[in-house]
């Protein structure tokens, strides 16, 4: 072998390193990005661990000193899930009666017909008819709502109020329109209200209040 050649293949990299050389290549191969992309991240670990303690929890497979702590654990693990799925869903949103508590004939309206009642009552003690007769309205739909007969979903209007009770209570149907006529002119006309009207409002919701749907009127009490 020619000396030139043997020069050449002594400052190769030998194939076949020796222990230390091992080492040294693979701590170096190591620390390639490439590598510490693969890893799994903490919440990769942290998931792996949860469902690794939910197959033993589930297979029997705890140990038996487990026993006193089982439902604390289950208690906290539901609590998470819980917790996560709103993270991830979101609060629920509120429907039915809750939903149309929240607003009544365009506005916010969170009181219940006894308070909306009693503060129509109120105005209507210092005369001032306008907020006597809009209240007293708002308080027969909310009475309607709360029996579960006629609902007022966000946008809904007194007219289709006064529409959907009077098939619930044909014998008020003309009255309820009448109702309806008498809000939107205080309301939105700015028509002024007077005693009168008030009473003919506070009638049809008393009366309303006392009666029994068409489909339950032969029923027995």
């Amino acid at each position: 072998m020619g000396s030139g050649r043997a020069a050449l293949l002594a400052g190769a990299t030998p194939l076949t390193p020796d222990g230390d050389e091992a080492r040294e290549w693979a701590e170096r191969e190591l620390t390639d990005p490439v590598y510490a992309a693969a890893e799994p991240t903490l919440l990769d670990r942290v998931a792996r661990a949860i469902g690794d303690f939910l197959a033993r929890l589930f297979s029997g497979q705890l140990p038996a000193e487990w026993g006193p702590l089982l439902a604390v654990v289950a208690a906290a693990v539901a609590v998470i899930l819980i917790v996560v799925a709103i993270l991830v869903w979101g609060v629920p949103r509120p429907t039915g009666r809750t939903a149309a508590k929240r607003e009544l004939f365009g506005e916010a309206e969170k009181r219940s017909a006894a308070e909306l009642r009693n503060a129509a009552a109120s105005h209507a003690a210092r005369e001032e008819w306008d907020a006597a007769i809009i209240v007293r309205v708002r308080a027969l739909a909310r009475s309607a709502a709360e029996r579960g007969f006629v609902q007022t979903p966000p946008g809904a209007t007194v007219h289709a109020f006064a529409r959907a009770a009077g098939r619930v209570f044909p014998d008020y149907a003309g009255a309820l329109e009448d109702t309806a006529t008498i809000f939107d002119d205080v309301r939105y006309l700015r028509r002024p209200g007077s005693a009168d009207l008030y009473s003919r409002v506070a009638r049809v919701d008393d009366g309303i209040a006392a009666s029994r749907p068409a489909e339950l009127a032969g029923a027995p009490s």
